[in-house]
Parts: C-alpha cells; structure tokens; sequence
C-alpha cells in the first residue's frame, strides 16, 4: 500500500507587471516574531499593509461580481531610516519624515489613501515559479483621480482584536501571527510580556 503526496495546486494568476492606481485598505498587525535576516536571528515586529487595485477588476465569485485585484506588502514596523517601511512612505509621500515626525507614526492614517504601485515579478528561490513584488510606491500623478475604495476598510490589531477578521485572514497568515509573542500573550494572560528595549531593528533592505 502506499500514500502519496501530490500537489494539484494550480498556480495563482499573477497581477501583471506594470503601474498600478492603488488604495490602501489593510492593516494587519502581525506581532513580534523571531525570523532570520541575512543569516542572523533577529526579532521584529511586523507588519502587513494591503492596497487594492479599483482599476483592475475580477469575478472571483459570481454572487459578488467584480472585485479589485489585491496586493500586500509585509515590513517590520520602524521608522528607521533604513527601514523598508520608512522608504516607501518616504517615496509614497514624496517627501521624508521629520525627526519628530519619525519618532512615532500612526501608520493607520494611511488607510483610504491613493497611490501608485510599481508591481514586478520575480522567481522564487528554484526558480519554478513567479511571484507579485511592489517594487515601488509613489503619489498620485497631478491630475489623475484615483476610483472610490470598494473593498471595506480592514485594521485588525491586538488592541482591538476581532476573531471573525483573523479567521477570514489566510492560513499563512494566521500562522505568523500564531507565533507572535502579542498572540500569545492575548491568549495567555500570564505569559511573560514583550520588553521593547529587546525588540531589534533589523535592517530589512532586503525585498520581502
């Protein structure tokens, strides 16, 4: 007798490569974990910001008609200068962050707010497939208004966690959240608390 293991999984259909009008939608607090940059284990604090694209629309499901294409990015959560966070909203706003500014930002306030995404491909690590990169984020051009959001606005966090938004979260995502120490420490109230002063800032200046 034997069990075999097959993979029938078709492979997703990629946005295509290209300048994309975009809406930022998603806020998804990922919590503290422990992960390897450039060889070295680091811990960080991440997390996962997600644009839709009202231009690009889809049937996915019949009884909800269209809906926009969706593309998201996952940062660790600094301001650091070198941080891949900062770079982008430096570019997405067209200017840099103040020190003060830098100190503490409420990255909620992006949401509902237009850009322009630069979306690539790239191979994964065997090269036996693609995957969506955001290569860049810049302002609206002058001129140019960007369509009204259609999907609802989505923000889940520890401080107001909701079960429902992290059940409809995909696996992998739940997952990493699993292994935070934020959703552990939610789950068990007694479990030892995060020390910030020990969280790291890796620099993330690799694409994610």
């Amino acid at each position: 007798m034997s069990i075999n293991a097959t993979n029938n999984g078709a492979a997703r259909e990629l946005i295509p490569a290209g300048n994309y009008i975009a809406r930022c939608y998603q806020m998804i607090e990922i919590g503290t974990i422990d992960e390897f940059v450039m060889g070295k284990p680091v811990r960080a604090k991440k997390v996962r910001i997600g644009w839709e694209l009202p231009t690009e629309l889809k049937v996915f499901k019949e009884e909800k008609g269209e809906q926009p294409l969706v593309i998201s990015k996952e940062y660790t959560l600094s301001m650091n200068e070198k941080a891949n966070l900062r770079k982008d909203l430096k570019s997405w706003r067209g200017k840099d962050f103040t020190e003060k500014e830098a100190q503490c930002f409420d990255i909620t306030t992006l949401i509902g707010v237009a850009c322009m995404l630069n979306i690539i491909h790239k191979p994964n690590k065997d090269n036996t497939r693609s995957y969506e990169q955001i290569a860049g984020i810049t302002p609206m051009p002058k001129g140019i208004k960007a369509p009204a959001q259609i999907n609802k606005n989505f923000v889940l966090s520890y401080d107001s966690f909701n079960q429902e938004m992290f059940d409809s979260l995909p696996e992998f995502i739940r997952t990493k959240m699993q292994g935070s120490l934020e959703y552990n420490a939610m789950k068990d109230p007694h479990a030892k608390t995060i020390d910030a002063n020990h969280i790291e800032e890796p620099v993330d200046d690799l694409p994610f």
